[in-house]
């Protein structure tokens, strides 16, 4: 049984972050390999088999996944935030509830389900990148009776057991024109398939994913951004946004593209950057700012969060965000390349 907090408010929000929020459980190996095909693009984990495996050190982060780093994020940035989620009645649900009051981000539209645990990931750091054993509880997902339509609704990852909330969520967004929708799509809707979230699609006012999610999605074998900006702005999204790591990204609003480099750093931990580049940009936007302004802004919050542990201890404020923007390197600069 899902049960929403009856003593919400009826405030508008500036950005409304809709998903599964997760505790993360940073597990950092130090006896494993990583195996690589040639291209160095499809890359394993690799630890023994059937024996015991030492690792370093453990580090719990509490209420985290990417609706609650997107929520974090804006409230850092100034913005009134909500996360619309569901937690277990347990501990580690309770802990999540505190760490996102902690953080400036109102607990609404949370619901506490006495059926399943909070959900709780493992992730295998090694060197600097993560690898994410996940588990989502198949919660019930729909809308509070007392949501009030926000400026942005940032929808990013649930359950497979989630199809038919996209509808609701896209019946929603077409019924509040006033109500933005930024999609994040996380691993179990990229299973679902496009025909399946088509709704979602046509309603996106901007759409973000990695090079890799963004072949998968479109079932092709090209690397090439404009071509894989231009198939995804095809299935509706107003505007594009494709990370491509340490490469950069780009965007793509139809008319104009955009190559943006990141902001120089050496990472510690790579856990958080998308979820850092995509909310800033959604961020900037809500503070009424253009896509291409954005763009320079979200690299700085990536190359912050994976500084630390985690993908929230990183997210800057507003002020912190500006002076970094104010030192830039010289070759920092936007490049139009359509």
């Amino acid at each position: 049984m899902s049960l929403f907090n009856l003593f919400s408010s009826n405030k508008k929000y500036d950005v409304v972050a809709i998903g599964d929020i997760v505790t993360d459980a940073f597990i950092k190996l130090k006896d494993a390999n990583v195996h690589c095909k040639i291209n160095q693009e499809d890359c394993e984990l690799c630890v023994r088999f059937g024996d015991k495996v030492p690792f370093e050190s453990v580090e719990i982060v509490k209420a985290v996944g990417n609706c609650a780093n997107a929520a974090v994020s804006a409230s850092r940035l100034g913005l009134s935030s909500a996360l619309m989620s569901t937690v277990g009645n347990d501990q580690n649900g309770t802990e999540c509830l505190e760490e996102l009051t902690k953080n400036g981000v109102a607990t609404d539209y949370m619901s506490t389900n006495n059926d399943y645990p909070t959900n709780y990931h493992y992730v295998l750091w090694y060197d600097v990148e993560r690898t994410i054993l996940v588990n989502h509880a198949p919660f019930p997902y729909s809308l509070p009776k007392n949501f009030v339509a926000p400026k942005w609704i940032y929808l990013t990852s649930m359950g497979e057991n989630s199809k038919d909330f996209h509808k609701v969520i896209a019946d929603f967004v077409k019924a509040h024109p006033e109500t933005k929708l930024a999609f994040q799509p996380g691993t179990s809707q990229m299973k679902l398939g496009v025909d399946a979230l088509k709704p979602i699609y046509e309603c996106a006012e901007i759409f973000f994913c990695n090079v890799e999610e963004a072949k998968r999605i479109l079932k092709v074998e090209t690397r090439e951004p404009l071509e894989l900006m231009k198939a995804l702005m095809a299935l509706g999204p107003k505007n594009i946004v494709l990370t491509d790591g340490i490469n950069g990204a780009y965007a793509y609003d139809g008319t104009h593209a955009w190559f943006m480099p990141i902001y120089p750093h050496t990472p510690f931990e790579r856990t958080g950057a998308g979820d850092a580049y995509a909310s800033t940009i959604v961020s900037v936007l809500a503070l009424g700012k253009t896509l291409d302004e954005a763009l320079r802004w979200a690299p700085i919050n990536s190359m912050s969060v994976v500084q630390q542990v985690g993908a929230q201890k990183g997210l800057l404020s507003r002020q912190k965000l500006e002076e970094y923007l104010s030192k830039a390197p010289e070759d920092y600069k936007i490049k139009q390349i359509a």
